[in-house]
């Protein structure tokens, strides 16, 4: 397989496998907050935590998946059992909604819940970072290839997502929620057989042993050398020992150019007397360039995940509370048709979807003539501008609150939660359209930048750090919600009650906008120290990114 024509045809069969999941997860997650109030008459406040609890588990169990794939199993071995896993979920889940007793219905509804969450586990991680190996960066054509990938990758999600919110939320509410679980399970099912019709063709990189072996030894090294400094050595290792890694087909990991930051670091792969004596080097004394590399690679990605957080917060409020607000809202369309207040999230996906498009085929050109850069843009740019609007999202929404109580006051409905609001649900798609231009930004910006920036043998484990992001802020959301009801229940007046015309919801969305805009500011010091990978070259040396 020597083409970019030959790569997308590989390409293609695992990003139906992603879309369908896509499709399956948010027929779940995008509906969930409506079933647990709804269906199983959970308080606003602990449905919140509960959708976000389960986000979360769902967003860190891919930690342990990327680990196993990168280390033991492989990617294509790691998908294709979480696949099955998944499917058992969703069975279950399907089967859940029609036992007679309540009490039993709940439990086998959450049990089969988590099975998803730990089919994810092995899903996420894996999947993007699969259809991204089948490009060769040794390959000029394919590697230009993949930079238009992670693009088209994220439309190719978005519309299972979106597909997912327009026909499976309406399907659950009006026809029934059994129906529309199993619609989920159909489509999940046809994708493993997709995925497994395309195998012969795949790309495979071979699993290499415990990636965080090779970060240990640097530091263990490190701290063994602490007091030596390069002046007194024998040199440098300059040789990376033997030990698997590489892709099918003979292709190697490139050498990264040494760089001058985290420089105690360096210490580990200084020679010292011991090692000059020995045969054989030990690798818990002195590793190459690339090892040490690599742990600078990793130390300098930390500070990245944690100023995404907040905006991960953000997004936490597109299932929950901007659903409730649309919940109040008149959502009629004629006289007879109510649109479900869960399936306005299609105009995040829509937007994402135009979004992209236009970034690929107007920005990217443009910006391109007057940066002179690749992409247009630099990944931190991209990101950075996503938090940016995420805060101008929360401000909006909040004004929208405002006005939304402000009616529920002037028709004297402040004490009736389940009345509706004479005003229409459309006055929201302004906030869900920013939520999904930050996304744009922000998600496809760290999907490239852990999967470029992380070493390669890591690079599983990198989606699921990106990931992650997304599932710690799903746990902050709801340690903030339990936060702010705490301080406010000391002035006699809890935000965020049952009662969402007196919970203060604005509020809370500006609270989120402020502390957004103070993590923007930590951010853009993050990003101004950031040094991009470079690998080594026939002409000494290019930046990856």
């Amino acid at each position: 397989m020597n083409s970019s024509k030959g790569a997308w045809k590989s390409a293609i069969f695992i990003i139906f496998v992603e879309v369908a999941e896509r499709f399956a997860y948010y027929g779940v997650a995008g509906n969930l907050f409506s079933y647990l109030t709804k269906v199983v008459g959970q308080p606003t406040t602990t449905a919140a935590k509960n959708v976000n609890i389960w986000q979360g588990v769902s967003a860190l169990f891919p930690v342990v998946g990327g680990f196993l794939a990168d280390s033991y199993t492989g990617r294509f071995w790691t998908i294709l059992v979480s696949s099955i896993i998944y499917l058992i979920g969703l069975v279950l889940l399907t089967i859940s909604v029609s036992i007679e007793s309540m009490a039993h219905r709940h439990a086998f509804f959450f049990v089969a819940l988590y099975i998803l969450a730990i089919g994810e586990g092995g899903h996420k991680p894996c999947v993007q970072t699969f259809a991204a190996d089948q490009f060769d960066d040794n390959l000029p054509e394919e590697k230009a290839a993949k930079s238009s990938f992670f693009n088209w990758w994220y439309v190719g999600i978005v519309c299972g997502a979106t597909a997912a919110v327009l026909v499976v939320i309406y399907v659950q509410d009006y026809v029934g929620w059994n129906f529309g679980f199993g619609m989920l399970a159909v489509a999940v099912a046809a994708s493993l057989l997709v995925f497994l019709i395309g195998s012969r063709t795949y790309r495979r990189q071979a699993p290499v042993g415990s990636p965080f072996t090779r970060m240990a030894q640097v530091v263990v090294a490190a701290v063994r050398k602490r007091r030596l400094s390069e002046r007194e050595g024998h040199g440098i290792c300059q040789e990376e020992e033997s030990n698997g890694i590489g892709l099918e087909g003979g292709a190697r990991i490139p050498t990264l150019v040494r760089t001058s930051r985290f420089k105690f670091v360096d210490k580990a792969m200084i020679i010292d007397d011991i090692d000059a004596s020995r045969e054989k080097r030990n690798q818990w004394r002195l590793c190459s360039i690339n090892q040490v590399q690599e742990v600078k690679l990793l130390l300098q990605l930390i500070p990245i995940w944690f100023s995404c957080l907040m905006f991960a917060v953000v997004i936490a409020q597109l299932g929950t509370y901007f659903t409730k607000q649309g919940s109040t809202m008149n959502r009629s369309i004629g006289s007879n048709f109510h649109i479900p207040a869960a399936s306005f999230q299609v105009f995040t996906g829509l937007t994402i979807l135009t979004a992209v498009l236009l970034y690929e085929r107007l920005f990217v050109p443009l910006a391109r003539r007057v940066t002179g850069h690749s992409s247009g843009i630099t990944i931190l740019q991209r990101i950075g501008f996503g938090l940016f609007l995420s805060i101008i999202t929360m401000v909006v929404a909040a004004s929208i609150e405002a006005r939304r109580v402000g009616i529920a006051r002037k028709h004297e409905l402040i004490d009736s939660p389940k009345s509706v609001v004479p005003m229409r649900i459309w006055w929201l798609v302004p906030q869900y359209m920013l939520m999904g231009l930050s996304d744009v930004f922000t998600i496809v910006g760290l999907q490239e930048l852990f999967y470029d920036q992380m070493p390669v043998e890591m690079r599983s484990i990198g989606a699921a750090a990106y990931i992650s992001v997304v599932g710690v802020g799903s746990f902050l959301s709801s340690v903030l919600i339990s936060i702010v009801q705490g301080i406010s229940s000391r002035s006699g007046h809890k935000w965020l009650g049952n009662n969402i015309n007196q919970a203060n919801l604005h509020y809370f969305y500006l609270v989120l906008a402020a502390l957004s805009a103070v993590n923007l500011c930590g951010y853009i010091c993050i990003a101004k120290g950031f040094a991009y990978k470079k690998i080594e070259s026939q002409d000494h040396s290019t930046e990856k990114d």
